[in-house]
């Protein structure tokens, strides 16, 4: 029979088992904050230095997001949490939000001073990565219960192991909210080990709506990875059964978010698509290693002394956590299991962005083998020869560095440290200097490789302000105009420009938008700014910033017109004939028989094409055209002043000649018929009619589906929304609605009756008489059996 032990021995050792829970979060975060914010330093990057961290999206996308919803926080924003009238004319908003701003960590951005945004941006990128490391840190009690109280210190290693990872490093550090997906995988493994012992039924399905809520992209590998690791270490039906109906209630109660934010991505202008093509052996074996970096490898790196835990399992007839890993590493490399994990569509991107969750089952097999103590010393030395040999591999490949192989060799040497007292420092030490060592290495590649964005500067205020300066929403529009910083300029600056970047880009702005002239880079999805009168009229420009002073455009149209009756406009493969066409006049001429412009008029050229550059007189444009990838803006050469003066074109493209007095008086005659009020709303608008108007009223704004026009779906008229009226109407009203949110609402409200009555349920069944807990002490399969006392 067993001997009970003494009751207040069993409250010390408890006692004991909380402090060293409490003790191993906090080490974990501390080593990871501690080590991101000293590789940034070593390598000057900002905020410790003059080296620019803001590459790729992160400055042309991510930031302009947070600074939109620093505004809306502060009631500053143009719109609100469905619609943002500040870019591409008037977008939808909350697909947006969904994608790149839900995280409960985002709205801390707030607390900045608006001109310190990139700073606040990342702080919370280095606290969502010792919030992993946490939580990690957290869950491998848990994951694998009956650890040995004493060995929280490896907990708190590996949980930083985890935060520190490669992929977190490489990759997500510039894409802040996949960060989100790294925080996910543990709480979700916590989640799963709530099911596998029966608790928890209503703060589990919580749990995964927060997590799917925060990025659904990275939450959806990380609930494969979680999936994973619940079926092996609990592989019976019921448990599963119960885990599928969990993630099926908290993803129901995150529908609305994830509804509007799928049909977003339906009705977004399409990618690229790639097919996908596995790394080589020598390239994966490298980047198990400190400094490297590789856009189309997966970031594999993780403290070397857990892959050789994990290693060390193989030497201790332990094969199911080896294996689990084996099988992961395998599915990044397979094409099927590769769609599987990106949700059956190859990203544009780094084909290998769930390597996270291989990283977190890494230190969830490392973690199989510390928990009840050091392994012994033949398995140690097995598992160092195991990653030693895959050291041998990366030999082969280019992107293996001097340092990377000397702090790996350094890994290895720490985890063959057996006294205790010296190894927690050591192995400490060792983790702190790979992973900085990896950060700086990879602020330096990045900056070598990406396109990079400068930090908010006195000229950034001085233009914020110079807009500001001349707005007169709703009136007419301001346009921060060009050169463009970013490709989301107006979130940024201010004003409801044109310019527009979005992975949810849609695809009726796009196609209406290249039809009338505008460049694009990002394959369709990065819009800029256009600077032309007829555009600028058509679409309420009053002011726009040009060399940032604000300037007063041409004759511009108010925000909602009236066209006379007759058919909508189709467009051609001319631009200046589109915009003549949207416009209901003829504005433009071609140029005579001698190839110049008529004097007076405004001479522009359009090749969308071309790269290069177009003269007239001593007035250079450059153009950048590379369809389909990047894509040239129409543009102005300037007055013709000297009769007889050609420009200087490529034979390529098609120039022609703007007459001012025609656009005048074009937009002179709508304005006559114009509405003679018209209120703007965060979500609509609401417009009074002239007696007697009829034909089509059209907003200049593009026709993105959601939009009602009294109370059904808007028209279309040239791609701007519209709703055709008789004389006997008065007043039009429309509102927007982003698609899918209805749907999305009436899905999380039933996810909520029906958790509510599971738990309520549950608890019923606890109290009935004869019934116990579920909880389940799961066996363990390297537990050797103890015989009783």
């Amino acid at each position: 029979m067993k001997i009970p032990k003494p009751r207040t021995a069993g409250r010390t050792a408890g006692v004991a088992a909380g402090r060293a829970a409490g003790r191993a979060p906090l080490l974990a975060a501390l080593l990871t904050a501690v080590a991101v914010c000293a590789g940034d330093a070593v390598a000057q990057t900002f905020p410790f230095g003059p080296h620019r961290r803001s590459v790729n999206d992160l400055g042309n996308q991510f930031l302009p997001f947070h600074a939109h919803l620093w505004d809306l926080l502060h009631g500053r924003a143009d719109g609100g949490l469905l619609l943002n009238w500040q870019s591409g004319w008037g977008t939808s908003f909350l697909p947006d939000l969904g994608t790149y701003l839900t995280s409960p960590f985002a709205p801390l951005v707030a607390l900045a001073p608006r001109a310190d945004l990139a700073n606040a941006l990342y702080a919370v990128t280095v606290l969502k990565m010792a919030t992993a490391a946490a939580a990690m840190a957290c869950a491998l009690p848990r994951v694998r219960p009956g650890a040995d109280p004493r060995m929280w210190w490896g907990a708190g290693l590996l949980g930083a192991a985890y935060g520190l990872c490669g992929w977190a490093l490489l990759e997500a550090v510039y894409n802040p909210m996949w960060m989100d997906g790294l925080i996910a995988f543990p709480l979700l493994c916590l989640v799963g080990a709530w099911v596998r012992e029966g608790r928890r039924p209503l703060l589990g399905p919580l749990v995964v709506a927060l997590c799917w809520t925060a990025n659904f992209y990275t939450a959806y590998m990380a609930t494969l990875g979680a999936a994973l690791v619940l079926i092996v270490t609990a592989p019976r039906w019921r448990v599963a059964l119960r885990g599928a109906v969990t993630v099926v209630l908290g993803v129901g109660l995150a529908a609305p978010v994830l509804v509007p934010v799928f049909l977003g991505t339906r009705y977004a202008y399409p990618g690229v698509v790639r097919d996908f093509a596995p790394a080589g052996g020598a390239d994966l074996a490298a980047r198990l290693m400190p400094v490297t970096y590789g856009f189309s490898t997966p970031a594999l790196f993780v403290f070397t002394a857990v892959p050789v835990l994990a290693a060390s399992l193989l030497f201790r007839r332990r094969w199911l956590w080896p294996a689990v890993v084996a099988g992961v590493a395998l599915s990044l490399q397979w094409g099927p299991t590769h769609l599987v994990w990106h949700v059956f569509a190859t990203p544009n991107g780094s084909p290998y962005r769930q390597t996270f969750v291989l990283a977190g089952v890494l230190v969830l097999a490392a973690w199989a083998a510390l928990a009840d103590g050091p392994p012994d010393r033949r398995s140690v030395l097995g598992g160092v020869a195991v990653v030693g040999v895959l050291a041998l591999a990366a030999l082969g490949s280019e992107q293996t560095t001097v340092w990377g192989l000397a702090l790996f060799a350094a890994g290895l040497a720490a985890a063959l440290v057996r006294h205790r007292r010296l190894a927690l420092p050591l192995l400490a030490a060792v983790l702190v200097a790979q992973a900085s060592a990896t950060t700086a290495w990879g602020d330096k590649e990045r900056l070598a490789r990406l396109d990079d964005y400068p930090a908010w500067s006195a000229a950034d205020s001085r233009r914020a302000a110079a807009l500001a300066e001349a707005d007169g929403w709703p009136a007419y529009r301001t346009d921060s105009g060009l050169p463009q910083t970013t490709g989301n300029e107006p979130m940024m600056l201010g004003g409801q420009g044109g310019a527009y970047y979005s992975s949810l880009t849609p695809d009726v702005l796009t196609r209406t938008m290249a039809a009338l002239g505008v460049g694009w880079t990002s394959r369709g999805r990065n819009l800029q700014s256009l600077d032309n009168p007829v555009t600028d009229a058509l679409f309420a420009v009053g002011a726009r910033l040009r060399d940032g002073e604000p300037v007063r455009t041409g004759p511009a149209l108010p925000l909602v017109t009236v066209r006379p009756p007759g058919p909508a406009p189709v467009y051609g493969p001319s631009p200046f004939r589109n915009q003549e066409l949207l416009l209901g006049a003829r504005v433009y001429e071609p140029p005579g028989a001698d190839g110049a412009c008529r004097v007076g008029t405004e001479v522009f050229f359009w090749s969308p094409d071309f790269t290069g550059t177009a003269r007239l007189g001593d007035r250079t444009v450059k153009l950048r055209g590379q369809l389909l990838k990047w894509r040239a803006a129409l543009v102005s050469l300037g007055v013709q002043k000297v009769p007889g003066l050609r420009p200087e074109i490529p034979p390529k493209g098609e120039p022609a000649c703007l007459d001012h007095t025609r656009l005048r008086a074009a937009v002179t005659a709508l304005r006559a018929t114009a509405p003679t009020a018209v209120d703007v709303t965060d979500t609509g608008f609401r417009a009074t009619l002239r007696p007697g108007t009829t034909g089509t009223v059209v907003l200049s704004a593009p026709g993105i589906p959601g939009w009602r026009c009294d109370g059904r779906p808007a028209a279309s008229y040239g791609g701007l929304v519209s709703v055709p009226v008789t004389a006997d109407r008065r007043e039009v009203s429309c509102d927007f609605r982003p698609p899918g949110l209805r749907p999305g609402l009436a899905t999380a409200l039933a996810s909520l009756l029906v958790l509510g009555g599971w738990v309520l349920w549950d608890r019923r069944r606890r109290r009935e008489p004869g019934q116990q807990s579920e909880h389940v002490d799961v066996p363990r399969p390297h537990d050797e059996e103890v015989a009783p006392v």
